[in-house]
C-alpha cells in the first residue's frame, strides 16, 4: 500500500514525516491492541511496542495514525543519534544562524504521533530527552534557545524494539520503561498471517498458506542456532516474487532463506524444507 509521505531533511535525524494517509494502511488485529492504543492516545499515554523484527509493529503505528487522523513522524534510531538530532539545532543559512526544529520538537508542536523505531539502539543520554514528554508535563525543553515547547493535543510518543536483541548495554533504563504502556507483539496466527501475505503480496491463498506453513517450520530452527527467524515481512517479499512469476523455490531461496543466515548447515536445512514445501 502506498502512503503519501514526504521526507524532510534534518542533519542525521533520519526522520520521516507523513500526513495521516487517506487510504487505510492494511492491518489485521491479533488481539485488543487497537482498542488499547486508542485509549492510550485519548489519555495522553506513551506506548511501547515490543516484538520480533517484521511482525507488524511499524504497520500497526501507521494504521493507528490513519485511524486517529494524526500526522506521523518516524525516527529510525541508531548509535549516532544525538539529542540535538531529535530536538533541533542552530544552522548557518546564508549570512545568519537560524534554529531548526528536530523531528521530536516538530511532532510536539504539530500534535503528531512521534514513532521511535528500535529505540534501544539510541544512546541513553539521547533517550533522556523523552522523559518530560511522557508524563504530566508533556513539555520539551530546548536548552539552546531557552524555549519550553508544550505538546499540542494529539501528540503521542510511541517507541518500539525487538526484545530478542536486548543486551545489558542495549536496554532501556527502568526510569524510562515505566513511562510507557507496553504492548507485546508476536507473529500472527497461521490463518491471520496467510491472509496478510495474500493481501500484501497478491499471491493466491494456497501459496500464501504454503509460505506460512514453511515459515512455521523454519522458525523451529531458532533452537538450532538460527539467530533471526523468518518474519511476516520476508514472507510478503517472497510472495511478491512468486506473484511476479518467479518459481516458488527460487523465490524462497532468495527472499526467505538467504537473508536469514550464511551458515552452510542452516542453509542446507532450510533449503530442504523449501523443497519439501514446494516440490
Amino acid at each position: 500500500m502506498l502512503v503519501d509521505a514526504r521526507t524532510w531533511s534534518r542533519p542525521s535525524s533520519k526522520g520521516t514525516e507523513s500526513e495521516a494517509p487517506g487510504q487505510e494502511p492494511y492491518y489485521l488485529p491479533t488481539s485488543d491492541e487497537v482498542q488499547v492504543f486508542e485509549q492510550c492516545h485519548a489519555r495522553q499515554l506513551a506506548v511501547m511496542l515490543k516484538g520480533p523484527t517484521g511482525c507488524g509493529k511499524t504497520r500497526f503505528v501507521e494504521h493507528m495514525a490513519w485511524r486517529l487522523g494524526r500526522p506521523l513522524i518516524t525516527i529510525s534510531c541508531h548509535d549516532d543519534l544525538t539529542a540535538s538530532d531529535l530536538v533541533g539545532r542552530f544552522l548557518i543559512q546564508h549570512d545568519q544562524t537560524v534554529w531548526q526544529d528536530g523531528p521530536l520538537t516538530k511532532a510536539a508542536r504539530q500534535g503528531a504521533i512521534c514513532y521511535l523505531d528500535e529505540v534501544v539502539e539510541a544512546r541513553q543520554d539521547t533517550i533522556v530527552v523523552l522523559h518530560s514528554l511522557t508524563d504530566h508535563r508533556r513539555t520539551l525543553s530546548l536548552d539552546k534557545t531557552g524555549e519550553i515547547v508544550t505538546a499540542q493535543p494529539g501528540f503521542q510518543l510511541v517507541v518500539s524494539y525487538n526484545p530478542g536483541y536486548q543486551r545489558m548495554l542495549k536496554d532501556l533504563k527502568p526510569s524510562t520503561r515505566q513511562r510507557f504502556v507496553a504492548l507485546d507483539f508476536d507473529f500472527p496466527s497461521p490463518e491471520t498471517e496467510a491472509a496478510i501475505v495474500a493481501q500484501e503480496s497478491d499471491v493466491d491463498g494456497d501459496r500464501a498458506r504454503a509460505l506460512v506453513n514453511l515459515a512455521q517450520k523454519l522458525r523451529q530452527l531458532h533452537d538450532r542456532g538460527l539467530a533471526e527467524v523468518p518474519s511476516t515481512r520476508l514472507l510478503v517479499a517472497t510472495g511478491r516474487l512468486i506473484a511476479a512469476g518467479i518459481h516458488p523455490r527460487r523465490a524462497c531461496q532468495t527472499a526467505l532463506v538467504a537473508p536469514l543466515s550464511d551458515d552452510p548447515s542452516l542453509l542446507g536445512a532450510m533449503t530442504d524444507l523449501v523443497e519439501l514445501s514446494f516440490p
